[in-house]
């Protein structure tokens, strides 16, 4: 997974150091716990984009609404 990445974060696309591993994000919803069963295993996060999914709860709904509020500051 993380060769198919190139060694970067699935969102932000920084390469991944030694001081900031590869994450693995899953789908919440199937395993609310810290480890994935692996059927849910979505990719391989930078540790800011894994903990700002993890703030907005994995909702779309959230996401989008914070892009909104963003870009009327425009």
């Amino acid at each position: 997974m993380l060769e198919g990445q190139g060694n970067c974060c699935a969102v932000c696309r920084s390469g991944f150091t030694e001081g900031d591993r590869p994450h693995i994000d899953h789908d919440h919803s199937c395993c609310p716990g810290k480890k994935p069963c692996g059927k849910c295993v979505r990719g391989l996060l930078c540790g800011r984009c894994n903990t700002g999914l993890g703030q907005f709860k994995d909702s779309m709904t959230f996401l989008r609404a914070a892009i909104s509020y963003l870009e009327s500051f425009r």
